[in-house]
This record gives structure tokens, sequence and C-alpha cells, in this order.
């Protein structure tokens, strides 16, 4: 929550005073596992990012595989992001009452039932049923930060949640090589396989030590509000992959946009008048929260369309004109620095403490982003230049995802942490399916008829709209960060005092 400035009156960055808290967190005492329970917690944000990443190097396979477009086949990785936009704050609202062990298991399930669908062959519809059935996995990181904050001491609770908001970016640098391996030398669906066996060890690990969660109310579902949502996200997504094919003037195109605006609008309504929202929309007012979310959403449209475009650039073959006939292995292999780098950064920032404020973290990771997407239009000639792109785009999501979590957990009550995380994965999510989507568009503007590979102009226009995006998120990040944050550092990284799970109001929401 936020305070008031005394000289102006004015909302800052810092946070009030916590309320006494009236359901405190269960003791680290009660944990069966103490030791165990951190690993498992990041094995569910590893798996998540496995499983969101199994779509993208496979993308051309799929399309030969199964003989569909490109564009198509782009599916398979934005339907995950479009059901992990919907079940993520479903899974995130269960997870705030008393069951949130349940659902924790119940999205495992979820993910291992679309891993064995996905592995099976038997055609595209099934692979995109079984894509979309994992993508129910994507609200499992907000419930692990959740337990890790009600179950740990302060001190652990503060670099766990630092760590698992990490996972989902850097698994990636893991999901795509795993994926290239099994693709390469085992077959295109290997690496589901492989998914529905982590996805069994990790129902196994959770069920035996995730702890039940602190005893709190159970709130009614919003089923309008999940409705709403799911149905602006898919108009949304529907729009920008269908407006090449159909007319970016055409009819249909014009009534899915306006059958997104009115969708997405009557969710935000709704959710500010319903007594028990999916998301309290309300809790976005808190500057710092603000601050997170709209610089998670942006930057994602950015940070998925970079990742699309090098795993197609890089696979296309020589004969086009551009391209390094790469196979999927390499390619997974070019986003391993991506990976590394956002996990050295992450720990880097949160070891500065003080000095690590969000107004000068957060432009910097923007600017990181954008460097990254600038090399991309001006040095691309060379694999090694490809795979130093993709470490610099790690410095900037590693400095941006450090700083973020601790923002939303420092400006909500404690009951609220699942939500209010949430909601930041739904805004990261719609940004990760937007970038997605968008690259398929841009690329397939850029084919020629009868041609299956796009012009290199495409990869070119493709990388301005990802400038734009980083550009715009830097603009966000300095403009509603240059009063307060500067100097009130008590909010910044995930690893700062105000993420510690005893020290958030525990009070009923404002809202």
């Amino acid at each position: 929550m936020t305070s008031l400035d005394d000289k102006n009156g004015k909302p800052s960055l810092q946070p009030s005073i916590p309320e006494p808290a009236s359901t405190p967190a269960a003791p680290p005492t009660a944990l069966r596992h103490p030791r165990t329970l951190v690993p498992v917690l990041v094995s569910l944000g590893m798996l998540v990012a496995v499983v969101s990443s199994l779509g993208a190097p496979l993308i051309p396979t799929i399309a030969a595989e199964d003989h569909v477009g490109v564009s198509t086949a782009q599916w398979a990785l934005t339907v995950t992001m479009l059901v992990g936009a919907v079940a993520t704050p479903v899974m995130g609202r269960l997870g705030d009452g008393p069951h949130r062990k349940g659902v924790i298991l119940g999205g495992l399930a979820f993910v291992l039932a679309g891993s064995l669908l996905a592995a099976l062959p038997l055609g595209f519809a099934c692979l995109l049923a079984g894509r979309a059935l994992q993508g129910v996995g994507m609200g499992l990181v907000p419930l692990a930060i959740a337990t890790a904050r009600d179950a740990l001491p302060p001190e652990r609770a503060r670099s766990a949640v630092a760590t698992l908001s990490l996972t989902t970016a850097a698994g990636i640098g893991l999901g795509y090589p795993i994926t290239g391996l099994f693709a390469e030398y085992l077959g295109m669906y290997a690496g589901f396989w492989f998914a529905a066996a982590t996805a069994l060890a990790a129902l196994t690990a959770a069920a035996l030590v995730v702890p039940a969660a602190p005893h709190r109310p159970a709130l009614p579902m919003d089923v309008p509000g999940a409705l709403l949502l799911a149905g602006g996200m898919a108009a949304l997504l529907m729009a920008l992959a269908e407006g090449e094919r159909w007319g970016w003037g055409s009819a249909p195109l014009l009534a899915l946009a306006a059958a997104t605006v009115v969708l997405l609008a009557g969710w935000v309504l709704h959710s500010l008048r319903s007594t028990h929202p999916l998301v309290r929309v309300r809790l976005v007012k808190d500057r710092g929260v603000l601050v997170a979310n709209l610089t998670t959403m942006v930057g994602g449209v950015g940070t998925y369309l970079l990742i699309a475009l090098v795993t197609r650039y890089v696979q296309t073959p020589e004969s086009a004109g551009y391209g390094f006939s790469a196979s999927i292995v390499l390619t997974g292999l070019l986003l391993v620095p991506f990976s590394v780098a956002s996990l050295i950064t992450g720990r880097l920032v949160r070891g500065m403490g003080r000095a690590a404020t969000p107004g000068r973290m957060l432009p910097l990771g923007c600017l990181l982003s954008l460097g990254s997407l600038v090399c991309f239009l001006l040095a691309r000639s060379s694999l090694w230049g490809i795979g130093a792109m993709m470490a610099i785009a790690g410095l900037g999501v590693g400095v941006t995802f450090a700083v973020t979590p601790g923002l939303i957990v420092a400006g909500v009550p404690a009951q609220e942490t699942g939500s209010a995380m949430s909601f930041n994965q739904v805004v990261k999510y719609i940004g990760y399916s937007t970038g997605s989507a968008l690259s398929a568009v841009i690329l397939q503007a850029a084919t020629a008829p009868g041609s299956a590979l796009p012009g290199n102009d495409g990869y070119r226009t493709a990388g301005l709209v990802g400038c734009a995006a980083f550009l715009a998120t830097g603009i966000i990040a300095v403009a509603l960060t240059r009063r307060g944050t500067g100097t009130r550092p008590s909010v910044v990284a995930a690893g700062s005092p105000a993420v510690a799970g005893d020290q958030a109001p525990a009070a009923p929401s404002r809202s």
C-alpha cells in the first residue's frame, strides 16, 4: 500500500506502516521439509518456463510435420500464453484461500495431461489442445511466490521470491536446448514426453513438500470476470493472428477489434464493481504496482517478439539470402546466454540493496533490452553476434524482473499476494502472446505470394516494432518512477525488506 508524502500529500512508493496481521502466515516450524521447499518451488517455475518454451523452436518443424502454415503453427506458442493469461488469475484467486496446495496440484495435473496429449502424434488439433492444457500451468509461479511468502522466514522469503521471479525468463535457456536435443535426435514429440515426465516429478514433489496455506476464508469465484477476460484475450489474439489474411480493414477484423475493446473494458468495469473480483484492479492504483504491471506488459511484447524472431531467423536456410540453416539444437543453445545473463544480473541487482532503486533500475533494464534489438537490426550477420545480443537481452530482463516483484508485493496486503502477482502474470502473458502473434503477422506480411519464407526486410520491420515497445517501456518507467522511487529503496528488488511476508499488511484490501 502507498503512503502520503509529508510535504505535498501526494502518494509515493513508500509502503505504509503495516497493520497487525489478522491472519499471520504459518510459522517456518510448520514445514515438514524446510530444506526442500525452495528447490521444489523453483522447480515449479522452471517447469512453467520449459512448458512455455516448448513451442518456439519447434514452429518450423510443426508447420512441416502437420502441413500447416508457419503463421498457423505459431498458435502452438500463442495458445499456451492465451490460456495462461486466463488461468493465472483464476488460480491466483483460488490460491488466496485455504486450498492453495490443491490448486497447485491441480495445475500440475493439467500440465501433465496436456503434455501427454501433445506428445501423441494425432495431428495439429491434438497438439494445439495439449498446448492449451499446458497453459494452465502458467499460473503456478504466483502461487509459488505466495507460498514462499507465507511459509518461510523473512530472509529466506526475500531470496526465494527474487529467485522465483526470474525462473520464467531464465528457464527459457533450459527449455529451448532441451527441446532442440529431443526434437533433433528423437523426433518432434519427444520434448512433450519430457515435459510429461517433468510434470509428473513436480506433481509428486509438490504433494510431499508444499505446505497447506494459512487459514483464510475462501472467496467465491468470479465466473463472469473470467469469461470476460477469456473472451477479450481470445478476440485480441485472433485479430492479431488473422489480420494479414483477412485484411486489416475487413469487417471481420474490425468486429474482432471492437469485441476486444468491449470485453476487456467490461472486465475492468466488472472488476471495479464486484465485491470479490477475479483480480482486484483497484490495487493497480498503487504507483509501484502500476509501474510493475505496465513495464511488464509492454516489455513482454518486445521480449517475446525478439525471441520469436531469433528462433525463426537462425533456422532459415541460407539459400533465402539470410539465416544460418541452424538446427533446433543450435537454436536453443543461442538462447542460453539470455538465461545465464538474466540470472546473474538479477542476483547482482538484489545484492546492490538500497542503491538499486526502481528509478534507476527500470530505465536501465529497458535501455539494455532496447540495445539488444538494435543489435538485432544492425549485427545479425553472425551467430556470435546473435548470442551476444541475447546476452544483452538477458541483462535487461534480469534487471527488470529483479525490481518489479518487490514493487508489487510491497504494495498489496499479504492475503492479496497471489491475486496481485497473478495479475502481473496476466499482463506479462498478454505482452508475451501479443509479441508472439505480432512476429508471425509481420513476417507473414513480408512473405511474397507462393513463397514459404519472408523477406529479410520483414525481420527489420519486426525489430523496429520491438524497439518501439522497449522505448515505450522506458518512457513509462521514467515517467512513473521520476518521483519517490529514487529516494525510497525499501520497495525495490524482490530481495528488499518490503517483500518479507511478515511485513506486509494483512488487513482487508481497501478496494
